[in-house]
């Protein structure tokens, strides 16, 4: 059974850094595109950052050139260096992993972004 296993989430003052990282666990699979998404309170998820099995990544306008979305596919891993952060960065984030032609999700981790 597939797991995605997210962690880095917490507390940051504005400006600060964060590295959130999802890891999938299971039997042996292909591992498609990796997606962070997002969730503040009273507003709907959104994608935050995408990247391809090649490599290729895009952003929300939201965060571009402060997120940085990466892989380690030996690792089944996908990682979310975010600088930079501000106050309406603070939502729950969810790694997605499309798997063997299936969507995974993972269980959110939270992040606070303070003034």
């Amino acid at each position: 059974q597939v797991q995605l296993v997210e962690s880095g989430g917490g507390l940051v003052q504005a400006g600060g850094s964060l590295r959130l990282s999802c890891a999938a666990s299971g039997s042996s699979f292909a591992i498609g595109a990796m997606t962070w998404h997002r969730q503040a309170p009273g507003k709907q998820r959104e994608v935050a950052a995408i990247i391809t099995s090649a490599g290729s990544t895009d952003y929300a306008d939201s965060v571009k050139g402060r997120f940085t979305i990466s892989r380690d596919n030996a690792k089944n891993t996908v990682y979310l260096e975010m600088d930079s952060l501000k106050p309406e960065d603070t939502a729950v984030y969810y790694c997605n992993m499309i798997i063997n032609k299936n969507a995974y999700w993972g269980q959110g981790t939270q992040v606070t972004v303070s003034s």
